[in-house]
This record gives structure tokens, C-alpha cells and sequence, in this order.
């Protein structure tokens, strides 16, 4: 299984950018996929959470602000973000929870994509 995520870069302090996410491999079905972030000298934390059920969960700094939903294409998840802030600045990385293949359930992480917010 490999998570391949896409979107990141740079953006002005205000501005949006979308994140995607896309779990590859004979996968028989994911409980849940999400996003963490690490900004330097910093501890990953979580993000955003979706479960295939629809369940969501954000971080407090992050509500009303970012929004995670999961795509038509298959296993995919995406992070819309608007009124990004400097603080905002981290790796973002994907993470897939309970994903089943033949193999037996396993968690895996994407390899993170760089995101920038200027003031």
C-alpha cells in the first residue's frame, strides 16, 4: 500500500490550498484516512480525520477553517484549506488507518508534502 499525497506549496497568510491524498495497492477497504502536520522543532499532531462512514474530526485550530472529505475516485481523501495563517506552516502528511488487503490490516503514511504560509 502506498499513500501518494499532492497539493501542497506555497500560499499567502488568507489564502487556500487543497491537499490530496490517494491510497494505492489491492486494498479491500480503509476505516480511515487523515491528515496530520509537523512544523519544525514540533511534535506531529493530527489535523483532520474522516472515516468511509463519513464521520469527521478536526483539530480546534484548524475548524471552520479546513475541511477533509473523501472524493469519487477510490481511497482518496482530500483537505480543502482556506484562511490559512503563518502558524499554518508544517509537513503535511497522509495517514490511512485499518487498511485491508491480503496481507492483514495495517496503518501506513504518506511520505508528507511541504506546506508554506507567508504573512
Amino acid at each position: 500500500v502506498r499513500l501518494v499525497e499532492s497539493g501542497g506549496g506555497r500560499a499567502q497568510a488568507g489564502g487556500s490550498l487543497r491537499l490530496s491524498c490517494a491510497a494505492l495497492g489491492s486494498i479491500f477497504g480503509i476505516n480511515t484516512m487523515g491528515w496530520y502536520r509537523q512544523a519544525p522543532g514540533k511534535e506531529r499532531e493530527l489535523v483532520a480525520t474522516i472515516t468511509w462512514g463519513g464521520s469527521t474530526n478536526y483539530a480546534d485550530s484548524v475548524k471552520g477553517r479546513f475541511t477533509i472529505s473523501t472524493g469519487n475516485a477510490k481511497n482518496t481523501v482530500y483537505l480543502q484549506m482556506n484562511s490559512l495563517k503563518p502558524e499554518d506552516t508544517a509537513v503535511y502528511y497522509c495517514r490511512a488507518d485499518s487498511v485491508r488487503t491480503v496481507l492483514g490490516p495495517g496503518d501506513y503514511w504518506g511520505q508528507g508534502t511541504q506546506v508554506t504560509v507567508s504573512s
